[in-house]
C-alpha cells in the first residue's frame, strides 16, 4: 500500500476516495487516472495525454526561458507581490525575442507552456517562491497541469556566459568542472576513485531540491578534442573512460536509482559529442556549424562512451547538438559494425542518430530535448525551410522538447499541414508528462518551502566539501628546485607580492584586491604591495579568448598574449591580446628575480592555453580551473599537499595546432589531445613540454 503523499493544493480542491485524498486537477469532482498517485507515472500520463487538446500538448512541447518578477524594474509589470514577470517583449526586441515574448500568467494560462528554463541568480528563497508562484498559476487552469523548471549548471565557480554559467555563487560553489575532473583524476591516480564527483553531484541535488529547481541541463558529456572548442571549460576534460564514470556517478546520484519526488532530472549534452570542432568555431555561429570525423573510427572511440553511460544509467533526457556532421571533411564512421550515413542537418533534426544510435544501439529510454535556438538561429542544415517545417523535421527525427521557444504558432502550423502527426505529438507528451508525474509535481512536489531552501542552501558541510574540491583540483605543472611549497621556514619573514592579471583591466584590479584581502585573512605569508621589495610574488594569470556567440576573425587564440598580429580568414590583419599587462608581468618577474626571489604562477585553465610566453617566467607553475584563490594559497604555502592532475592536454605551441590553407588541422580535430601523438607529422609532439622537461599532458601533476 502506497503512503498518503502531503497534498496541498492553492485553487483546485482535494477530494476523498477509499479513505485516501487526490488532488481534484481537473475540477470534475471525481477522480481521474491522471490524478491518482498510486498509479505509475506512465499510466497517469497516458491518461492525461488522452484528455488534453492539441493547443496543450503544443505548449507541453516547448521550453523557454523566463525572467523572474525580481529582476523587473518596472513593477507594475509582476503579479503575485511582485514576483511573477508579466511584462511583454515584443519579436526582435532583444537577441532572445525571437518570437514576441508574453508575461508569465498568459504564457502559461493561455499558451499552455509548462517547460521554462530560469537563468536569474536570485537566493534560494526567491527562487522557490517564484516556482511557487509559477505552480498556483498553472493549478488554476484547465487540467492543472505544473510547471517543471529547468537550469543550466550553478553549482561550479566561474565568470558568467549567457546559457553557460548562468548562475553562481548562491549554491555551495565548487571549481569548474575542469577543476572537478583535475581533483578526482589525482584521487584515482593516489589509488582511490571519483567519488568526489558523487559527493558534488549528492550535494548539489539536496540545493536543487529544495528550490524547486528539478531539471538540470548538465552535465557535457563531451570529449574536448578541438582544443580551440570555446566550451572546454564545461566539460570533465579529454579522457572518454572517466568522462564516461563521472556522467553515470552525476545521474545516480542526482536522479537516484529511479526517478522520484526528490530527484533532479538530468539532460546529458551535447549527443553526440561537441568536441569534434571544425578548428574550434562553435556552432553558435554559423562557421561552426560542421563537426569532423577525419579520423577512422574516432566517433565510437572517443566520442560516444559517455553518451552509452548516460543511457545505462536512465538519464532523463539528451540534448543534441546543433552541429552538423560533415561528409567531405570526415571519412566514414562505424558504430558497433554498421557504417553510419551522415545527413548534413544539425544532430537535433537526424534522425539516425536520434533513433538507431542513440535509441536504438545505446538503448536510451528518456525524451530528445533540443539545444536552444534550432527552429530560429541555429538550423543548421535547415537554414532554406521555414520555421515550421523545422519543427516538424526535428520531432519526425525524435526531438520531443523545442528550446528556448514559445513560437506555439509554427509548430501548429506544422501538425495543420500534416507535416507531424498527432501520433508523434502524443507519444512526446507522454514522455515529457512521464517525468514530471516521476517527479512528483502533480502531487506533494508542487509547492517547496522557501524557508528551507534557504536553510538547505546555507549548510556549512556544503560549503566545506567544495572548498576542500578547490584545494584538491590545483594542479602544480612545474616545480623548479623545490620552490613550493613556500613554507615558513623557506620564507622566515620575506616578504611576498600578489597580483592577478586578466584580459579586462578592471576585473585584474578587483580581483587583485579581492586576492590580497584573503591572503592576508589566511595569514600565511608576510604580504607586500610592492613588488619592488618582494622576495617572492605569486601572480594569478586568468587568460580569456574569444565568444562562444560569435567568430573571431580568424583562428580562436590559445597563445598568452597582449596586441599580438593574427590574420584573419578573409587574410586580413588584426590584433589579439588573450592577457592585459604581460609587459607588467615580465617587470614584476624580472625585477625578483633579479633579488634571487622566486616566482610563482596560476593559470586558470578554461581553455588549452599555450604556455610557451610565460612559463619560462615561471620558478613554479600551478594551474587552477575558477579555482578559489585562498584554495590555491593554501596549496602553495604547503597547507594542503597538491593532489590535482591535468584533465586535458596542453598544447605545445602555434604549429601543432596550425591550420593550413585548405581548412585541415595539422593535429586532428576529432581525437583528444593525449592520443593525438598517433596522427601528428613526423618529428612533432602534440603536448607541451617546460624548460625542465615536465609534459603537459593529460594526467600530469607534480607532488611535494
Amino acid at each position: 500500500m502506497q503512503k498518503q503523499p502531503d497534498l496541498q493544493v492553492r485553487t483546485k480542491k482535494l477530494i476523498e476516495q477509499d479513505g485516501l485524498k487526490f488532488k481534484d486537477l481537473n475540477n470534475n469532482g471525481k477522480l481521474d487516472p491522471y490524478e491518482d498517485w498510486r498509479l505509475s507515472p506512465e499510466e497517469r500520463a497516458k491518461n492525461l495525454v488522452s484528455l488534453m487538446n492539441i493547443d496543450e500538448k503544443i505548449g507541453m512541447m516547448l521550453i523557454n526561458s523566463r525572467k523572474m518578477g525580481l529582476a523587473q524594474e518596472d513593477k507594475s509589470k509582476t503579479s503575485h507581490e511582485g514576483v511573477l514577470d508579466e511584462s511583454i517583449i515584443e519579436k526582435g526586441e532583444t537577441i532572445f525575442a525571437t518570437s514576441k515574448v508574453y508575461g508569465t500568467t498568459h504564457t502559461i494560462a493561455n499558451r499552455h507552456l509548462r517547460h521554462f528554463i530560469l537563468r536569474d541568480n536570485f537566493t534560494p528563497g526567491e527562487m522557490a517562491e517564484w516556482v511557487n508562484a509559477m505552480n498556483e498559476v498553472a493549478e488554476g487552469t484547465r487540467l492543472g497541469i505544473p510547471v517543471i523548471i529547468a537550469s543550466n549548471s550553478r553549482n561550479e565557480n566561474g565568470e558568467a556566459v549567457f546559457g553557460m554559467n548562468d548562475a553562481i555563487g548562491i549554491f555551495s560553489t565548487w571549481p569548474g568542472t575542469l577543476g572537478l575532473a583535475a581533483a578526482a583524476k589525482g584521487d584515482i591516480q593516489n589509488g582511490g576513485d571519483a567519488s568526489l564527483i558523487s559527493e558534488f553531484a549528492s550535494i548539489a541535488r539536496k540545493e536543487w531540491n529544495a528550490t524547486g529547481l528539478r531539471k538540470g541541463y548538465m552535465y557535457m558529456a563531451d570529449v574536448v578534442t578541438d582544443p580551440r572548442w570555446q566550451r572546454t571549460y564545461g566539460t570533465f576534460g579529454e579522457d572518454p573512460e572517466f568522462i564516461a564514470d563521472v556522467i553515470g556517478r552525476i545521474i545516480d546520484e542526482f536522479q537516484g536509482e529511479t526517478l522520484g519526488k526528490d530527484s533532479i532530472a538530468m539532460t546529458t549534452k551535447h549527443f553526440p559529442g561537441g568536441g569534434a570542432r571544425e578548428n574550434g568555431f562553435d556552432p553558435h555561429y554559423e562557421e561552426g556549424k560542421w563537426n569532423l570525423y577525419p579520423t577512422p573510427g574516432s566517433l565510437e572511440k572517443y566520442h560516444l562512451p559517455p553518451f552509452r553511460a548516460a543511457a545505462e544509467h536512465g538519464t532523463s533526457s539528451i540534448m543534441p547538438y546543433y552541429s552538423i556532421p560533415s561528409i567531405k571533411k570526415s571519412v566514414v564512421q562505424e558504430f558497433e559494425g554498421e557504417e553510419i550515413p551522415f545527413e548534413e542537418v544539425g544532430f537535433t533534426f537526424n534522425h539516425y542518430f536520434i533513433n538507431h544510435i542513440l535509441r536504438g544501439k545505446l538503448g536510451f529510454k528518456g525524451y530528445v530535448n533540443s539545444d536552444s535556438g534550432i527552429v530560429n538561429n541555429m538550423s543548421w542544415g535547415m537554414e532554406n525551410s521555414s520555421e515550421a517545417e523545422r519543427f516538424a523535421k526535428a520531432i519526425n527525427a525524435g526531438t520531443d522538447l523545442v528550446a528556448d521557444t514559445n513560437d506555439i504558432e509554427n509548430l501548429k502550423l506544422a501538425i495543420s499541414k500534416g507535416w507531424i502527426s498527432e501520433k508523434r505529438i502524443d507519444e512526446s507528451n507522454v514522455r515529457l508528462l512521464t517525468e514530471m508525474f516521476a517527479l512528483g509535481l502533480f502531487d506533494e512536489r508542487t509547492y517547496n518551502d522557501p524557508e528551507k531552501a534557504t536553510e538547505i542552501v546555507s549548510t556549512k558541510s556544503h560549503w566545506e566539501a567544495a572548498y576542500e574540491a578547490h584545494k584538491k583540483s590545483v594542479t602544480v605543472l612545474k616545480n623548479s628546485n623545490e620552490t613550493l611549497p613556500l613554507t615558513a621556514d623557506k620564507l622566515d619573514g620575506k616578504k611576498v607580492y600578489i597580483e592577478v592579471f586578466h584580459k579586462e583591466q578592471e576585473r585584474a584590479a578587483s580581483y587583485t584586491e579581492k586576492a590580497r584581502i584573503e591572503a592576508k585573512e589566511l595569514g600565511l605569508f608576510t604580504l607586500t604591495d610592492n613588488y619592488e621589495e618582494a622576495d617572492a610574488t605569486i601572480l594569478f594569470l586568468h587568460p580569456k579568448s574569444g565568444s562562444y556567440f560569435n567568430a573571431t576573425p580568424g583562428l580562436l587564440e590559445l597563445e598568452i598574449c597582449e596586441d599580438k598580429v593574427n590574420s584573419a580568414i578573409d587574410g586580413s590583419l588584426y590584433q589579439e591580446t588573450t592577457l592585459s599587462g604581460l609587459d607588467h608581468l615580465k617587470e614584476i618577474a624580472d625585477s625578483v628575480h633579479n633579488r634571487g626571489g622566486k616566482v610563482v604562477m596560476s593559470v586558470n585553465i578554461i581553455l588549452p592555453w599555450i604556455l610557451g610566453n610565460v612559463e619560462p617566467m615561471a620558478d613554479a607553475l600551478i594551474a587552477g580551473y575558477d579555482t578559489f584563490h585562498n584554495a590555491q594559497l593554501e596549496v602553495i604555502a604547503g597547507n594542503h599537499q597538491p593532489t590535482g592532475v591535468l584533465p586535458i592536454t596542453l598544447p605545445a605551441s602555434e604549429e601543432v595546432i596550425a591550420v593550413y590553407q585548405n581548412g585541415d588541422c595539422v593535429s586532428p580535430n576529432d581525437v583528444p589531445g593525449y592520443d593525438k601523438d598517433k596522427y601528428m607529422p613526423a618529428g612533432m609532439s602534440y603536448a607541451y613540454k617546460d624548460s625542465d622537461g615536465n609534459v603537459y599532458k593529460l594526467g600530469h601533476g607534480l607532488k611535494y
